[in-house]
């Protein structure tokens, strides 16, 4: 675990620096704002389109294999985007192919290495495994945004893709050697069971579709309602990327060097969630919940913040209770599916996701030319409170939480249906 901490910390760092340059580079490359958000939008549509294919294949390879060969694609897709700017060769229609293609190998890459870090530690550590993914996330964010600055300056914009290409083959270069604490379902379906049987998971794993996966998650109310809380922070708060950056430099009279600061605070305050939400053992549904209500409560105040300086104060604890959110949100997503079934239900979530991350920001976009950034923060966490209030007080309306809705037999894992059968 140690180690594949490590290397997720270097790919996270490569993946910042790319990051933070890729929209640099489009506007080199085309001087249009469009083409940008084009580009982003391309290289997310795969998640939309293919991510229960990609949460599927991946409860059907083997992890580490899958891991393994995914990483290295990535590797690959930025070492090329690397030579091509180089060589001065990088025009849109290759970009855009590139942005495909790596969208398209992050539907399996994601749920791989998600489910991989949690077979290196005994089940009960599996959360606290989840907040240290998430913390590392934090630091490889940071790390990667300060260094882009150095390698841009110093060796120009393709040296960000080729660290990013060389962070992705440090990690597949790790993951053969990482030792399993537990295998997974693809590794025990290829191991011996008495009379020759195939494992019942993997029976399951064969049998269960992309659809019928999104099935799965449709019928497990913790999930939706995980879903749901998702769609309203996605849609009315949480992209502070684009809310805080037109408050700062709009209604407080800010500029670049303001918005980094409020960047700092927020990353800030992303590791400081990651390491209280490392140490969570059992988070569900409700304490999402909370914490989303939390975040629409600081919300509200920032949007009237009449200072940098009072911003700052609100923004550090609005990134705490996002990313201890975020980590239990993880947490249950992947634990509370069966083992044979969690591939799936991260595809099922990737491309729920994708349909938020594609539709909130030209809504915001929208509100806040018609209404201001103040009116859009504030009227934001009102309806985030709202959603969440009004589904605590008509929770008791709904079936109790361990009241599962009947699922058809062919979603029910075979292990459920054998025992059942006993």
């Amino acid at each position: 675990m140690r180690w594949w901490a490590v290397a997720n910390f270097v790919s996270n760092a490569g993946t910042w620096m790319q990051l933070t340059v890729q929209n640099l580079l489009v506007l080199q490359i085309t001087g249009s704002a469009a083409a940008t958000g084009l580009s982003v939008s391309i290289q997310m549509a795969p998640g939309l389109l293919l991510g229960l294919a990609g949460g599927a294949a991946v409860d059907r390879w083997p992890r580490k294999l899958t891991a393994a060969v995914a990483q290295a694609l990535l590797g690959a897709v930025a070492l090329v985007t690397a030579v091509l700017v180089a060589l001065g060769r990088l025009d849109l229609p290759v970009l855009l192919a590139l942005a495909a293609v790596t969208g398209l190998i992050a539907t399996v890459d994601g749920p791989a290495c998600a489910l991989l870090g949690n077979d290196l530690v005994p089940a009960p550590d599996v959360p606290s495994a989840i907040g240290v993914g998430s913390l590392v996330h934090s630091a490889g964010r940071l790390a990667g945004a300060a260094l882009a600055g150095v390698a841009v300056g110093f060796l120009g914009t393709a040296a960000a893709y080729a660290a990013n290409g060389l962070s992705f083959m440090f990690v597949a270069c790790v993951i053969p050697f990482l030792k399993a604490a537990r295998p997974s379902v693809a590794t025990r379906s290829v191991l011996p069971v008495p009379a020759k049987q195939p494992a019942p998971e993997a029976v399951a794993a064969r049998g269960m579709s992309a659809r019928e996966g999104l099935a799965f998650f449709m019928r497990r109310p913790r999930l939706v309602a995980l879903a749901a809380l998702n769609g309203v922070s996605a849609l009315f708060g949480r992209n502070y990327s684009l809310t805080l950056v037109v408050l700062v430099t709009g209604p407080l009279a800010g500029d670049a060097g303001s918005f980094s600061k409020v960047s700092t605070v927020l990353a800030a305050g992303g590791i400081v969630g990651a390491v209280l939400g490392a140490r969570l053992r059992k988070p569900g549904v409700r304490m999402v919940a909370v914490l989303t209500l939390a975040g629409a409560l600081l919300q509200i105040p920032a949007g009237l913040a009449p200072s940098l300086l009072v911003l700052l104060v609100l923004v550090l604890p609005m990134a705490v209770a996002e990313s201890v959110g975020d980590t239990a949100q993880s947490t249950v997503l992947q634990t509370d599916p069966p083992a044979e079934m969690r591939g799936r239900v991260l595809g099922a979530w990737s491309s729920i996701r994708t349909v938020w991350g594609l539709a909130a920001p030209p809504m915001l976009g929208l509100f806040m030319e018609l209404a201001g950034v103040r009116v859009t923060l504030i009227v934001g966490g009102l309806a985030i409170a709202t959603f969440v209030t009004t589904g605590y007080l008509l929770r008791g309306r709904r079936p109790r939480s361990g009241a599962l809705i009947p699922v058809p037999d062919a979603v029910v894992p075979a292990r459920a249906r054998l025992s059942t059968a006993a």
